[in-house]
């Protein structure tokens, strides 16, 4: 069975960096896009940024381009999304999303189809 699951989530001070993880069970991050999203409180869902299955092209959203950035860990099986500089407007949950179709990943999260549960990431002094 298709499981994702996020891990890294904390509180950090403004400034300070995190590294969420994505774990895949039951399949490959080769074989499928993954995006990395984020829901504030009383926002939309937005994409951060997307990892293409095969060729492994990445694709950076505006929202937080300069401060992240995604890669793939074969070994772990896991996509990863390095935060850096962070600030309290970037507390939030944390996703990451799967889908095969297409043949580079897609910016919209609503093509994505598989969904972890999301891992809350809290800047705060």
């Amino acid at each position: 069975q298709l499981q994702l699951v996020e891990s890294g989530g904390d509180l950090v001070q403004p400034g300070g960096s995190l590294r969420l993880s994505c774990a895949a069970s039951g399949f490959s991050p080769f074989v499928y896009h993954i995006g990395w999203f984020r829901k504030a409180p009383g926002k939309e869902r937005e994409i951060l940024a997307c990892i293409s299955k095969r060729t492994g092209t990445t694709n950076y959203a505006n929202a937080m381009k300069d401060r992240i950035s995604i890669s793939r860990d074969s070994a772990k099986n896991t996509v990863d999304l390095q935060m850096d500089r962070l600030s309290p407007e970037d507390t939030a949950v944390y996703y990451c999303a799967a889908v095969v179709d297409l043949d580079l990943c897609p910016m919209s999260w609503t093509i994505y189809r598989y969904w972890g549960q999301g891992t809350q990431v809290t800047v705060s002094s």
